[in-house]
């Protein structure tokens, strides 16, 4: 990654769902260039673990925060705890997010109700509360992470899908009100990525009978890198990878042919995965597996397709 988009050592950051995935590969990015990360997940034993590692590494710090962004509370608390420590925050990146796969009206309401406590709901107190501390301080970035789905509609994944496209709406919505109040030096940006190979999808509750995979997943990095540039250089609708920017720009374009292969093509991958029983995942509940950047579902994929 080139020098220019290096965040400044000593940089304060926000990182929630920092515990696997996506945030955990962020958060090491981060603190490798000299940031001072705060880790805020639900599961506190992994957040530790992850302190330690990035303690032991030269760079910056990490101060781990037990959150569950559903609650406004904890929410309130990670920034306190934050600004008590630091004195500021200058990035807040909103990264959790939960799913619930399988035909809508198959998946029980209270889990489709969760994942939008989670993604909306969660991400709004996220917000809410660094703009608050933004405005107080007269800059930061807010970085909200969506995914293709905020664009294109994802067959499978209805309410997932559903939340991701607001995550974009009020991204866009918050860039107006900040022009409008004339606060320049506050910026609010998303991230939205293909499908990409990490444990969202064992932790994401499952209704489809069959283990949850998509076709030609990307590598994690690609998004950890665009995160990590972004904390920079935010772009209000920022997608990731040539197909994710293919996906976008054709949904413009043609957007019901897209839709309709976007509906054939998870169609097409449910029909590929092995028999699974139903299951909440940690939608409700932290679970223990799933605490590496990389899911291991391409590999997984690999086998299945072999059995076709």
């Amino acid at each position: 990654m080139s020098a220019s988009h290096e965040v400044s050592a000593g940089t304060v950051v926000v990182i929630t769902g920092a515990t696997s995935g996506l945030g955990r590969g962020t958060a090491l990015a981060l603190a490798a260039q000299g940031a001072h990360v705060v880790i805020a997940a639900r599961r506190g034993d992994v957040l530790d673990d992850l302190t330690e590692q990035i303690s032991a590494a030269p760079g910056g710090t990490a101060v781990p925060v037990i959150t569950d962004v559903s609650d406004p509370a904890d929410v309130a608390r990670l920034a306190s705890v934050t600004v008590k420590r630091f004195g500021r925050i200058d990035v807040w990146i909103d990264n959790v997010g939960v799913g619930a796969l399988g035909l809508f009206w198959d998946i029980p309401i209270d889990d489709h109700a969760r994942v939008i406590d989670v993604n909306l709901k969660g991400l709004i107190y996220g917000a809410h509360t660094a703009l608050t501390q933004f405005r107080s301080q007269g800059s930061g970035t807010l970085l909200n992470i969506g995914s293709i789905d905020s664009e294109v509609p994802l067959a499978y994944q209805a309410s997932y899908a559903a939340s991701k496209a607001a995550v974009l709406s009020l991204s866009r919505s918050l860039n107006e009100e900040l022009r409008l109040a004339g606060e320049d030096g506050i910026k609010v940006g998303t991230i939205l990525p293909w499908a990409v190979d990490t444990p969202w999808w064992t932790h994401a509750a499952n209704y489809s009978g069959h283990t949850p995979r998509m076709a030609a997943m990307d590598d994690p990095q690609i998004v950890i890198d665009a995160i990590v540039a972004a904390c920079t250089n935010p772009k209000e609708q920022q997608p990731v990878g040539p197909k994710a920017r293919a996906s976008n720009a054709s949904h413009h374009i043609f957007p019901a042919l897209t839709e309709r292969l976007s509906a054939k093509i998870a169609g097409s991958e449910v029909a590929k995965g092995a028999p699974v029983p139903h299951t909440t995942g940690s939608i409700y509940h932290p679970m223990d597996v799933g605490t590496t950047v990389d899911g291991g579902i391409r590999e997984r994929m690999k086998h299945e397709d072999t059995q076709h």
